[in-house]
């Protein structure tokens, strides 16, 4: 029997699968850190796990450790120490090495968390990926960009996802940031320059440091341009068909960046460009599990349970990877707003095309979830709802996808 403890501040949607996915694994006991009271947990997952730990934040790795100390004295000891957001991989990392649990040491987890570093490991390692440089002054960010030229992308050196990141198109919006957000030694920030061309994922799973299976996938448009334009819609494509005619570039710096991260065991989300010329440029790297429901596409990709097999890797060492069977797209219900850019307190006021888009393409849904009117807006690029369709023949897929980016639209007021 295997007992391994998840860590999880909050029970989201996207978490609480995971977590669910690690209770069912067989032969392993889970407990959980958590900043939920018990009562509060689900009550289907309630009562599948065999402890809680409550604390006031997660991501402290003293408060960390003495949950899992707790944990291991009622449990007579914690084999594995598991979770999914980005944001804990450095202080899970710093508690297992403290207590001695098998998994990602911290030197390793800092390659994945500081995007500065990450980039100098990977071009060190021959790795393609933009130019970049950690800027601590108004001084180096600009020479900088006086080096690569506009645009140039900003970005968190600790950040997730897109989340802080966003493109200075030239001197005026330069100036603009720097007087309102100057780097400097306490806050520096990761410039970066901009890459043109198409931009994708490749999610993969490593086994004892190879990479032995991977998913592929299209961002339409790029989330960055998303967050650029609230009108713009989003959708994600995964093709059913990944040859290596068209993937061969990724094929080769995909699992060399991982091997240069130094990951041993798991599932990494790594998003690439692939410019015009078809040549590749690795943008980040994260050790975790994709977001924004890409983790349920990519499962309805292989008809795979994605949630419980992660758990697999993580806590069992087990994977079998599966087929690609099916193309699948999903589509971001983002709501637009008369405004452009929803002010605070925006709520849907109506959705419009979904009965006509329901009898056209409802044989195609996998999952979907409809905004409904009165939900508050929300704060992100993915939008306020999502539809994920599916099928056997890729061209089906982005018809339907296109016909939905095109049909159906969330007003916002």
């Amino acid at each position: 029997m295997v007992t391994a403890v998840f860590v999880a501040p909050y029970l989201l949607e996207a978490t609480e699968r995971f977590v669910t996915g690690a209770t069912h694994l067989p032969d392993v006991r889970v407990g959980i850190v958590t900043h939920e009271p018990a009562d509060r947990l689900p009550p289907h997952l309630r009562e599948r796990l065999v402890a809680h730990w409550r604390v006031d934040d997660a991501l402290d790795p003293s408060q960390l450790e003495a949950a899992v100390r707790g944990l291991a004295g009622q449990l007579g000891g914690v084999d594995r120490l598991v979770g999914i957001l980005e944001q804990l991989q450095v202080p899970l990392a710093q508690v297992r090495e403290s207590l001695g649990i098998s998994g990602m040491d911290v030197a390793t987890a800092r390659n994945f968390r500081d995007k500065s570093r990450m980039k100098q490991v990977l071009r060190e390692a021959g790795v393609p990926c933009a130019r970049h440089r950690l800027v601590r002054s108004a001084d180096e960010a600009t020479r900088f960009v006086d080096d690569v030229g506009f645009p140039v992308v900003v970005k968190p050196p600790a950040g997730a996802g897109a989340r802080d990141t966003f493109r200075l198109d030239g001197p005026d919006a330069l100036r603009g940031w720097l007087a309102v957000q100057a780097p400097s030694g306490d806050a520096p920030a990761l410039l970066e320059e901009f890459v043109v061309g198409d931009e994708h994922s490749f999610d993969s799973v490593t086994v004892d440091g190879n990479v032995v299976w991977r998913s592929i996938s299209h961002y339409l448009p790029t989330p960055l341009e998303v967050l650029r334009n609230p009108w713009m819609q989003w959708a994600v494509l995964l093709p059913r068909e990944l040859d290596a005619d068209t993937y061969g570039g990724i094929d080769a710096a995909g699992p060399a960046a991982v091997r240069a991260l130094g990951h041993r065991r798991g599932l990494t989300h790594l998003e690439w460009f692939r410019r015009g010329d078809g040549s590749v440029a690795v943008s980040e790297v994260a050790a975790r599990p994709p977001g924004a429901q890409l983790s349920a596409a990519i499962a309805y990709a292989h008809d795979v349970d994605l949630h419980r097999a992660w758990a697999g890797i993580e806590i069992l060492d087990r994977f079998e990877p599966p087929e690609r069977r099916w193309a699948v797209g999903t589509v971001y219900l983002r709501g637009q707003h008369p405004a452009g850019s929803a002010p605070p307190g925006s709520r849907v006021v109506a959705v419009h095309g979904i009965d006509a888009l329901q009898a056209e393409l409802g044989h195609l849904v996998a999952e979907a979830r409809v905004p409904t009117p009165g939900q508050p807006a929300g704060d992100g690029y993915e939008g306020e709802g999502w539809v994920i369709v599916r099928d056997h023949d890729t061209g089906v897929v982005v018809d339907a996808v296109k016909r939905i980016l095109g049909g159906l639209r969330v007003e916002l007021g």
